[in-house]
């Protein structure tokens, strides 16, 4: 299997690191597209993708707490379902993750300096994959600091949304927001649409069942720092969510490129817009911080499995982190934010994390009563669902994700014909 990993991090540094992973990814990245598909019923889908989190959330805790190692649910689905379920929750996540890596670098580099996006992007991704290298638990204490001022960020455009006569006196006449459910353009699609988008967002807490090897008492810790991280990230999309609603209206959140910054404006917080913009800088990196350590775990994971080359199975005996599976992410990483623009990526990305948590769920379904197996009921519509939003998907997100996951099988049929 190779060297192990330190257990170096508790509860607190835990709902950390799957905070800077939900926030970041998901204020500052999927409002637009999810009020495009969901309009004025962005609640509704904001409220079914809480219920795929929370059962997904719920099993990969189950599964984490039973087999604490790197990977997650490549490790869970070959455990319980098989090597190939396994191996291809791994690649969903390592292709899509590693994607919306280049993402959160280039939404990094787009609020820092428009002008210069992509040389800023890959110098945080250089920063950042050089930080992880000297071990998780520098990576945790920056993900604190970082994700303690996004929430800051978030509360003030909270507050200057819902008390704009503080900051400006009115500044529209007429909340839109408050007419949520009276759109007659919204379909049942629409909505199922953008809780597949929106579920993106909640996708960080993967990133504490990926560091299981690294979390002290995982069996408790996994558990509650997950649950934590999720009601908390609930809590705080629900409010801006309501907030953008309510002072830009469906249409125009929509149609924004940077939702927050109008709201501000809209709100008449001129003197907000630069602070705006520099929370959704940093959480841009607190994101990119959080997905680089999931990737690298699951890469780790799959090298040990010799899923992917065996060297990149190392761990530094130092710091005990997988540098070459860090280094490794990181050169990917670089290659994609210099070829591509990868922020409409949010689609294709939640494809292959819906899959990851199909057969997460799948998984949980094969644990007894013995080994912590939640109520039946969690993994069934948890699988159910997330089958039901990746379908629902646009149409080409739906494609290259198919596309991708043949390519994955037929890599895996061709090593194991060679094996």
């Amino acid at each position: 299997m190779g060297e192990g990993l330190a257990r170096r991090l508790g509860t607190g540094d835990a709902v950390v690191v799957g905070l800077s992973a939900m926030v970041g990814a998901g204020v500052f990245a999927v409002f637009a597209p999810a009020a495009g598909a969901a309009g004025s019923w962005l609640l509704a889908a904001l409220g079914l993708a809480a219920v795929v989190a929370y059962c997904n959330a719920t099993s990969s805790a189950r599964l984490a707490a039973r087999h604490p190692e790197s990977g997650g649910t490549y490790v869970y689905g070959r455990r319980r379902l098989g090597t190939f379920w396994g191996y291809l929750a791994g690649w969903g996540f390592t292709v899509g993750k590693t994607a919306s890596c280049a993402a959160m670098a280039l939404t990094f580099g787009a609020y820092a300096a428009p002008g210069l996006a992509r040389p800023l992007a890959v110098g945080a991704v250089v920063v950042l994959t050089a930080l992880n290298l000297f071990g998780v638990r520098r990576s945790a204490g920056a993900a604190r600091i970082m994700v303690g001022f996004v929430l800051l960020v978030l509360a003030a455009v909270v507050a200057v949304a819902f008390l704009p006569d503080l900051v400006a006196g009115p500044a529209y006449d007429q909340p839109p927001g408050l007419r949520m459910f009276l759109d007659p353009e919204v379909t049942g699609w629409g909505v199922l649409q953008g809780a597949g988008l929106l579920f993106f967002a909640f996708a960080g807490y993967a990133r504490i069942a990926t560091l299981g090897e690294e979390v002290r008492d995982p069996g408790r810790t996994i558990p509650r720092a997950i649950g934590v991280a999720l009601g908390l990230t609930l809590v705080v999309y629900a409010l801006v969510a309501v907030a953008a609603l309510d002072t830009l209206g469906p249409g125009m959140l929509a149609q924004s490129a940077e939702p927050l910054v109008d709201v501000v404006k809209m709100a008449g917080a001129l003197w907000l817009e630069p602070v705006v913009r520099a929370g959704a800088a940093v959480a841009a990196l607190g994101a990119l911080l959080a997905l680089l350590l999931g990737v690298s775990r699951t890469v780790l994971a799959m090298a040990r499995e010799r899923d992917l080359p065996g060297a990149l199975a190392a761990v530094d005996p130092v710091h005990q982190a997988p540098r070459r599976a860090e280094l490794a992410v990181g050169a990917a990483v670089v290659v994609l934010v210099l070829v591509a623009d990868l922020r409409e990526a949010i689609g294709f990305s939640s494809f292959g994390v819906l899959v990851y948590y199909a057969i997460a769920n799948a998984a949980a379904l094969t644990l007894r009563p013995d080994e912590g197996a939640p109520p039946k009921a969690v993994p069934v519509l948890g699988l159910a669902l997330c089958l039901l939003l990746a379908a629902t998907l646009p149409v080409a997100s739906v494609v290259a994700g198919l596309v991708m996951f043949a390519v994955g099988t037929a890599l895996w049929a061709l090593r194991r014909r060679r094996a």
